[in-house]
């Protein structure tokens, strides 16, 4: 059995998709642009490693800031999904017994309106 030529044939596309591309000016001229900046970069930081340190731990310090708030805020989340499972129950047994007390007020009231008709109909 012959090897699988997918990784090459692979490679080969994305080289001529990125040729292609290269003949709009505007993609040429942008793509010079950030490479001759990204080798500035490179040839900047291997003569000031020590900038590269500070910036690396800048980073890392951003990140790990940004981490530890998004711990915060999943623990919040979930600690509030938690209460509001608890809270269901009893909500529902709340409306419930508001719903009951309603319906007991309104036969109650139904029934002293019934008496006070009758009332007056006898009065008459």
């Amino acid at each position: 059995m012959g090897k699988s030529k997918f990784g090459m044939y692979m490679i080969l596309g994305a080289v001529i998709g990125g040729a292609a591309s290269l003949l709009d000016k505007t993609t040429r001229e942008n793509v010079i642009g950030k490479s001759k900046k990204a080798i500035d970069m490179v040839q900047y930081y291997s003569q000031n490693k020590d900038q590269l340190s500070s910036k690396i731990e800048e980073q890392k310090g951003k990140y790990e800031a940004i981490f530890e708030e998004f711990s915060k805020n999943a623990t919040y989340i979930k600690e509030t999904v938690e209460d509001v499972k608890q809270l269901t129950p009893q909500i529902k047994e709340l409306v419930n017994d508001t719903k009951e007390a309603l319906v007991e007020s309104k036969d109650e009231y139904e029934k002293v309106a019934a008496e006070a008709t009758s009332q007056d109909s006898m009065g008459k």
